[in-house]
C-alpha cells in the first residue's frame, strides 16, 4: 500500500505541474485524459482487484509519459527536441515512446487480468490474446485521435502530432505491437513470480 500512495502523490505532483500553463490547455486535457480515466477505473475497482506492484509502476509510467506530453505536446518535449537535434532527427520522436507504453502497459495489465481471472489456460494463447488486445486498444486511439481532428480542425493538430509524416498513425500502432511483445518477453517472469505471491 506504501507503494501506491507513493506513486499516488508523485502523480497528484506532476499532474499540478503539469496544468501550469501547459502549451495549450485544449491539447493538454485531450491527452491528460486517458490518465485520468485509468486513474478513475483503478480506484473504483481497488477493493475489488488489486493489481502487482509491477503493473502499478507501469501504470504509474505510462501515466508520466501522457501528463508530460500534455504540457508540452508532443511534438515540443525539450528533451527530445535536443535528441532530434543531436541526432539530426527530422521529428520529435517522444510520440514513440508513448505509443510504445501505450502496447507494453495495457499488456501487462490484460495480461494479469487474464492470468488471474483464468480466462486463459494456455501460454501461447495467452501471448497472443494479449498482443490482439493491446493492439486493438492502439486502434481505438487512432480513431479516437483522428475523430478530434476531424471535429476540432487545426485545434487537434497537435493532439493528432503527426508532424508531417504521412505514416505516423501505422508506425504508432507499429510501436505499440512492439510494446507489448517487448512486455510479454521481457516482463513475463518478474510479473508471474509478482501474480505468484498475490492471493484472489
Amino acid at each position: 500500500m506504501k507503494l501506491i500512495y507513493t506513486l499516488l502523490i508523485l502523480l497528484v505532483l506532476l499532474f499540478i505541474w503539469s496544468a501550469i500553463n501547459p502549451f495549450d490547455y485544449f491539447t493538454w486535457f485531450l491527452e491528460v485524459s486517458p490518465a485520468l480515466m485509468g486513474i478513475m477505473i483503478l480506484a473504483i475497482t481497488f477493493n475489488r482487484f488489486r493489481f502487482t506492484n509491477l503493473v502499478y509502476i507501469l501504470i504509474f509510467l505510462h501515466c508520466a509519459i501522457l501528463i508530460i506530453g500534455g504540457h508540452y505536446t508532443y511534438a515540443e518535449v525539450p528533451l527530445f527536441v535536443w535528441i532530434q537535434e543531436i541526432f539530426n532527427q527530422s521529428r520529435n520522436n517522444y510520440d514513440k515512446v508513448g505509443h510504445f507504453a501505450q502496447g507494453f502497459v495495457p499488456a501487462v495489465i490484460v495480461r494479469e487480468i487474464l492470468i488471474r481471472k483464468n480466462v486463459v489456460r494456455s501460454n501461447k494463447w495467452l501471448n497472443f490474446i494479449v498482443v490482439c488486445i493491446a493492439m486493438a486498444i492502439s486502434v481505438t486511439y487512432e480513431f479516437i485521435e483522428w475523430s478530434v481532428s476531424l471535429v476540432t480542425g487545426d485545434g487537434g493538430d497537435a493532439f493528432l502530432g503527426t508532424q508531417g509524416y504521412i505514416w505516423d498513425t501505422q508506425s504508432d500502432m507499429l510501436y505499440a505491437t512492439v510494446g507489448a511483445i517487448f512486455a510479454l518477453i521481457f516482463i513475463s517472469k518478474i510479473h508471474n513470480s509478482q501474480i505468484e505471491k498475490i492471493k484472489d
